[in-house]
């Protein structure tokens, strides 16, 4: 047998083989076991019509939401998301499919999807994943496009006098075996009727108004239940949080916090501006986000379903629109998209009044398709009788004796063409640039771009904003 020497003492080389296997089998355990981790669950709450500058961590100033605020504390906020169409339905189909309105055809509130799409359901199951949906489920048929597994808890109808729910079936949910999940937690507060929550804990007389808004007693008086349903709505996102820390799912668990488009106020919902298109998305993702960070990364909730694929471990999807923004999580990429598009088709919900819009993240480009028309909203402007509840009226009739109202309520009625605005020294949208010539070189630039994006989708512009046969 060969020795080897050393100063004291001698030891054959089958000792060291024996250490060398040792070491080996050491690294092969440790790497099977890292390769072995667990994919993470995903935990998706969505609000339902919320004004996200309403939230506290977003700068709020009539409500201290606490529950909301902490996943901001412990994960990544977004401050530039986008819806790109601001209701309801087209929102969560792009949020599920990645696709664009015209492109999944829920162009049009209400108007189904076309039958022939996958969506977050497909993608994510193919990874190993069971996909749940609680709560609002608008956006959930037909069940080929949309194989959620439906979960009991969370109330389903948007517009129901009471907000119930609970959380048995939730649990049920998250802890029933070892298989990863991705369930989608659907509210249905904010939406109207704004009918729960306790709106004495607000005194309208000391709210503090968005800057678009005409200030009367009944704007005030509406105002104190929307923001009570707020209320709830964090209450609902702390109840969420606490039963994953319960159940120890916390630990490798994505929450995410979506705020969907903006109230249904005028000038908000059912628009291109910012009050109804931009939106609120706070991410918490222990060991691989870091807590209290924030983005200025442009994306759209047609980056969502490819984001949720990419964390699953699956490969990029051929033929979605949206594009993942994982490497902004991880924090190895500031950036994510150059532009997000706007699209609103104002049928069913009022008279033909197609806009489109492109932005980045300082500027921003509105065309109105047929700016000889008014527009009209069935749920917020009632022309054939003055509603002493409503919003728009007491708007309407301050206007008649009021510079400032009549403005506002003109600017929401009648529009030109062409809108441009800069939105970080105008962030209300209050002051077009369109005729101002230091920007023309610019407008014609997004123009093309934003008729490029436009032909891309099939887009056919205000031809598209009509009323289609239902299908039986």
């Amino acid at each position: 047998m060969i020795y080897y020497r050393n100063h004291k003492n001698q030891c054959s080389i089958s000792h060291y083989v024996g250490l060398i296997l040792l070491v080996l089998s050491s690294l092969t355990s440790t790497f099977a076991q890292k390769s072995s981790v667990a994919k993470p669950n995903v935990i998706i709450i969505m609000a339902d019509d919320l004004d996200s500058r309403q939230l506290s961590c977003y700068s709020g100033k009539n409500l201290k939401t606490t529950h909301i605020d902490a996943l901001a504390a412990n994960g990544m906020k977004f401050n530039q998301i986008y819806t790109s169409e601001a209701m309801c339905v087209p929102t969560r189909a792009s949020l599920f499919t990645g696709l664009y309105p015209v492109r999944h055809g829920s162009f049009q509130n209400h108007k189904p999807v076309y039958d022939n799409l996958k969506s977050v359901g497909h993608y994510l199951g193919d990874l190993g994943y069971r996909v749940g949906l609680t709560g609002k489920d608008h956006s959930t048929k037909p069940k080929t496009v949309f194989p959620f597994e439906i979960i009991k808890g969370f109330e389903p109808n948007c517009v129901a006098p009471t907000d119930d729910y609970e959380l048995n079936d939730v649990k049920e949910y998250i802890t029933r075996d070892d298989k990863p999940y991705c369930l989608f937690v659907m509210s249905i507060n904010p939406h109207t009727p704004w009918t729960v929550g306790d709106s004495t804990e607000f005194d309208p007389k000391k709210l503090i108004l968005p800057a678009d808004w005409v200030d009367t007693p009944v704007t005030r008086k509406q105002y104190v239940k929307y923001l009570a349903e707020i209320r709830r709505l964090d209450n609902q996102v702390g109840d969420i949080t606490r039963l994953l820390e319960e159940t120890g799912q916390d630990k490798n668990t994505i929450v995410v916090f979506l705020g969907e488009q903006g109230a249904q106020f005028p000038g908000a919902k059912w628009n291109l501006w910012d009050a109804g298109q931009k939106s609120s998305m706070l991410v918490k993702w222990p060991g691989m986000v870091k807590p209290g960070t924030q983005t200025e990364a442009l994306v759209q909730y047609e980056d969502i379903t490819p984001t949720l694929i990419d964390l699953a471990g699956g490969k990029e999807i051929d033929g979605l629109d949206g594009k993942s923004f994982l490497p902004v999580l991880t924090g190895k990429s500031q950036r994510a998209r150059q532009y997000a598009y706007g699209i609103h088709n104002n049928i069913p919900e009022g008279n033909p009044y197609p806009i489109r819009s492109i932005r980045d993240t300082r500027y921003k480009l509105i065309l109105n398709l047929t700016p000889d028309a008014e527009y009209y909203n069935r749920f917020m402007m009632n022309a054939k009788k003055q509603d002493p509840e409503s919003v728009w009226s007491s708007w309407t009739s301050k206007a008649a004796s009021d510079s400032k109202a009549k403005r506002l309520t003109e600017r929401f009625v009648k529009r030109p063409a062409v809108e441009f605005y800069d939105t970080q020294a105008d962030p209300w949208e209050m002051n077009n640039l369109a005729d101002n010539p230091t920007y023309q070189e610019r407008i014609n630039q997004y123009k093309q771009k934003l008729q490029a994006w436009m032909k891309q989708q099939g887009d056919e512009g205000a031809a598209i904003d009509t009323i289609y046969a239902k299908k039986p």
